[in-house]
């Protein structure tokens, strides 16, 4: 049975932003509870309803867009629920997060697209480093079995998508490489290396064909199925095939950082020092970190930030201190961290929606979801409150 500590993260530690007041009605909130709690308490509140999983919310509507557990982002408010319980030590949040997390079991059999990992681990992972409940292990086991079905050794990754066919032969997107974790995962569980050796090989694919020599990073590469070879260099949710689209570039930041943490390859870790450093350093950054949805946005400074790039960053850059001990990935990802924190991005007090953070960005090609909060940036926000909390008890 795995064991995880229950982190108790002071009221202190959560305001180490000063929280200013935006009107005199948030100011009634503030003054009795912090900005952060009363949006835990949301999460909270939400009903339970299988069918309307909490994905995102538009301020201009009052509206909370649900899903059902197919949907990619399915898995990730259970997960924010596991996160609070180890955050705050309250049980309710821990009862709410199994009844959130069982909604999503059925994902482990659907084998139509890669995102599985995404469904699954964000939720019952985490439920099984709580709890050690072995029927979550179970689910574990057999989600990571049915993503081994969408791996070809000829190509050597997981395919991730199985639409617009007239384009694409066999893509693979940059994504793919979070929902490795359940692969590796699963090897350690059951001391099977299969699972292993095809998140190695996939990790190994990817770290060769999806970047660019600035270390920036390619959204989608199509492979040809029949050989391996690589067809098609593109973007899906960026501004263009040549642009670095920010949450992709985010995701290769985790995805790598992750990788080397079960592998010890260096070159995953070089690759996620190299690829932070890209986006650390780019130019189009703002001094807060908080990056706009596409480095190459013409419009920028007029154009939308994305808060959940910058919480996988976030969260990211603690596990690369961990490895590095740099200091400067520290501070960055300190930075980071409080500004998510700040009121200009935490989602206002007296919105009843369940979510923390505000300011995301979906899918700017198809003019969805724009600045509004979108329920994985607080997933890996919370993630990142934890991983900083472990760091400072050490």
């Amino acid at each position: 049975m795995k064991n995880l500590y229950i982190v108790f993260i002071s009221l202190g530690f959560l305001m180490s932003c000063q929280v200013s007041k935006k009107n005199e009605k948030q100011a009634e909130v503030s003054n009795t509870k912090t900005l952060l709690e009363r949006r835990y308490q949301e999460l909270l509140n939400y009903p339970v309803d299988s069918m309307s999983i909490p994905r995102s919310y538009t301020k201009t509507t009052n509206e909370v867009r649900g899903v059902a557990s197919k949907d990619w982002t399915s898995g990730f408010f259970p997960g924010n629920l596991w996160q609070l319980y180890l955050i705050t030590g309250k049980q309710e949040f821990l009862d709410k997060a199994e009844t959130w997390t069982s909604f999503i079991e059925k994902e482990k059999f659907n084998n139509n697209d890669h995102d599985i990992g995404f469904k699954v681990y964000s939720c019952f992972g985490t439920g099984y480093k709580v709890t050690g409940k072995e029927h979550y292990k179970d689910v574990i086991i057999k989600s990571a079995k049915t993503l081994c079905t969408r791996y070809s050794d000829t190509v050597g990754a997981i395919r991730s998508w199985d639409f617009n066919k007239k384009k694409w032969q066999y893509p693979v997107i940059i994504d793919n490489m979070i929902n490795l974790e359940l692969l590796f995962e699963a090897s350690e569980i059951t001391g099977d290396s299969l699972y292993h050796k095809i998140a190695v090989n996939h990790a190994n694919t990817t770290l060769k064909n999806h970047f660019r020599p600035d270390n920036s990073v390619y959204h989608v590469i199509d492979y040809n199925p029949s050989n391996g070879e690589v067809r098609l260099k593109n973007t899906h949710q960026g501004l263009n095939d040549n642009s670095t689209w920010a949450r992709g570039q985010a995701w290769a930041i985790y995805g790598f950082s992750m990788a080397y943490r079960y592998t010890n390859d260096q070159r995953y870790l070089d690759q996620a020092i190299a690829t932070a450093n890209f986006y650390l350093e780019h130019e189009n950054l703002p001094e807060d970190g908080i990056a706009y949805w596409d480095f190459d946005d013409p419009k920028i400074p007029n154009t939308h930030k994305d808060v959940s790039a910058s919480a996988v960053v976030c969260s990211a850059l603690y596990e690369i201190y961990g490895y590095t001990k740099q200091q400067y990935f520290l501070d960055k990802a300190n930075l980071i961290l409080a500004s998510l924190m700040s009121d200009k991005y935490v989602l206002d007090a007296e919105i009843e929606a369940p979510f923390i953070l505000d300011y995301s960005t979906g899918n700017k090609p198809k003019e969805d979801e724009l600045d509004e909060p979108i329920v994985y940036g607080d997933y890996y926000f919370l993630e990142a409150l934890v991983r900083k909390k472990l760091k400072d008890s050490k």
